[in-house]
């Protein structure tokens, strides 16, 4: 460790959480701006926004909703940008997932505008970070943006993330997850107290998502779930924060990204493909470095992963029929120079990375 200046974007300056948060939110974002943009992009999620260009209007804001958003893909966030500015925007509230939130945050810091990440899942952390992934206008990961700061405002209301699908929360608890089995590796013996601080709160999320996971799915009208989808949205967010880069993700959010070069896995939502990231990232461990704690996590996930309904299989990833050449494409990307991947303490090649994932699936029967 060395005491050289560290730089976090620890938090939003303010997180409104609970029944009714968007109602009590009202004023805080008519102070951001009167005139906000409003971004949005899924049609399932079209009447929710809808009311709350209503609820902005009524409290005598001037709001203007985003049209034409398909990504987080340099291609729109241009567009937006110029759409914002031609109508007199002076806020930002992204509404949505984890790409609206990443591109609400991109959008206001482009923009000057100050900006209210407004979750409708608790699928990601993204409306707690400064951090933005960005994408081809495909789908295809490219690379992610380190932010000045993170959101003004972040308003989880437990009301709009119940709405959303149960499968939502069950991603949202594999990419949680993840914060443990990566940051451990990437992060466990470094001497910075508040790294350290940041992997033994990863650690306990873990253990709260394991014991009350399956709990809060079952129920969403229990307190599980209250503590569940807040830990998923916030507290993950809160472990990247405190963290900072130094504790960072490593093989599992590396697969994520090599896996969406392929239009196949599209349909899975972004921690879907960082679970099964998780198992072969300890795949990966357990072979290349023999580290039998990594064959027990694995034991463990791989039950816990399927009760939730995750895919944890290539062929549930939507690759199924995949070729072998689209396979060492994934690989490839995911062993790219600069990949989090190489955040591993030992070396991995492209070719052992294809051994995991196919290893990953071979080990159906495991459970």
């Amino acid at each position: 460790m060395t005491d050289s200046l560290q730089i976090h974007a620890i938090a939003p300056a303010c997180v409104l959480r609970g029944h009714g948060a968007w109602v009590q939110a009202l004023p805080h974002l008519m102070a951001l701006g009167q005139r906000p943009f409003l971004l949005g992009r899924s049609a399932a999620t079209d009447g929710l926004r809808q009311q709350l260009l209503v609820d902005l209007e009524r409290s005598g804001a001037h709001p203007v909703a985003s049209q034409g958003f398909r990504d987080c893909c340099e291609e729109d966030l241009g567009d937006l940008v110029q759409e914002a500015r031609a109508a007199g925007c002076d806020a930002l509230i992204a509404a949505g997932g984890g790409k609206v939130l990443d591109a609400g945050k991109l959008l206001a810091q482009r923009l000057g505008l100050p900006c209210a990440t407004v979750p409708t899942s608790a699928a990601t952390c993204a409306g707690w970070t400064a951090l933005a992934n960005v994408y081809t206008p495909a789908g295809a990961f490219l690379g992610d943006v380190a932010l000045e700061r993170c959101p003004d405002l972040l308003v989880f209301d437990h009301d709009l993330v119940r709405q959303a699908p149960p499968r939502t929360l069950a991603s949202g608890i594999a990419d949680a997850v993840a914060k443990w089995y990566e940051a451990s590796v990437s992060s466990g013996t470094s001497g910075d107290g508040l790294v350290q601080q940041a992997v033994q709160m990863a650690r306990l999320l873990r253990d709260l998502l394991l014991l009350e996971g399956e709990a809060a799915l079952a129920d969403p009208s229990g307190e599980a779930w209250v503590r569940v989808a807040e830990g998923c949205a916030l507290t993950a967010g809160l472990i990247g924060g405190i963290g900072g880069a130094r504790c960072r993700t490593v093989a599992a959010h590396a697969v994520h990204n090599g896996l969406t070069q392929l239009a196949a896995t599209h349909g899975q939502l972004h921690g879907e493909k960082v679970g099964f990231g998780v198992l072969v990232q300890l795949w990966l461990e357990e072979q290349l470095a023999g580290n039998r704690l990594a064959a027990q996590a694995r034991r463990q996930l791989l039950p816990f992963f399927r009760r939730l309904g995750l895919p944890t299989d290539l062929e549930a990833l939507g690759l199924g029929g995949a070729t072998l050449e689209e396979l060492r494409q994934v690989c490839r990307f995911a062993c790219r120079e600069g990949s989090d991947l190489h955040h591993l303490p030992f070396a991995v090649a492209p070719e052992d990375l294809l051994a995991a994932m196919v290893g990953a699936t071979a080990d159906r029967q495991m459970a």
